[in-house]
């Protein structure tokens, strides 16, 4: 069952740890690509200084600022792109960061894109993913109700997780301590972090 909007209107927290064990689809012409989700991130808001929307409302940001159940897509480094998943409520920016995916479905699809990697490589790191999905900035403001890019509760039951602090947020001061990265336990699939 596709996940409704209702789903990511939750706290961020707890959309991110919900996440754990449901399936990332992304539709392309070239065929569909699926994984099981197994390690995320939570932005919480403005006042969390890793968060992007903590700089303010930018062109950059701004689909953070809308309702829930749409995709933020960034490009860093000038190489990779990074999926979220807008949280919470419209105004109130929050997201979650999909760090790493098991692949289950369309995985010669994957390994084109990624040009090398291991199956255990494929996804498992956030821009990993979105090369091995085709996830790029065309999809900046995807609703995750519609038939492109969404995800799937296949009724399996929740898998025990670890939190973490996140990785790469050394600048956000006492947020880089959260524990707001959460990975499926024993999951070879995970990013290095």
């Amino acid at each position: 069952m596709k996940l409704p909007r209702s789903f990511y209107e939750q706290s961020t927290v707890d959309v991110a740890k919900q996440l754990l064990g449901k399936y990332l689809i992304r539709e392309h012409t070239e065929g569909a690509s699926v994984g099981r989700i197994v390690e995320t991130e939570a932005y919480v808001g403005p006042h969390d200084l890793a968060c992007h929307a903590s700089k303010g409302r930018t062109r950059r940001t701004e689909v953070m600022f809308g309702a829930a159940g749409y995709a933020y897509v960034y490009f860093i480094y000038g190489f990779y792109h990074m999926l979220n998943l807008v949280t919470e409520a419209k105004d109130y920016p929050a997201a979650v960061l999909i760090r790493a995916a098991q692949p289950v479905e369309g995985i010669a699809l994957m390994h084109r894109r990624r040009k090398n990697g291991s199956l255990r490589n494929l996804a498992s790191g956030p821009g990993k993913l979105c090369q091995a999905f085709g996830i790029d900035r065309s999809l900046n403001g995807a609703d995750l109700c519609g038939e492109v890019l969404f995800v799937e509760d296949r009724g399996e039951p929740a898998p025990k997780f670890l939190a973490t602090p996140r990785i790469g947020v050394d600048y956000a001061g006492k947020w880089k301590e959260k524990p707001y990265r959460f990975l499926v336990r024993g999951s070879d699939f995970v990013s290095k972090g």
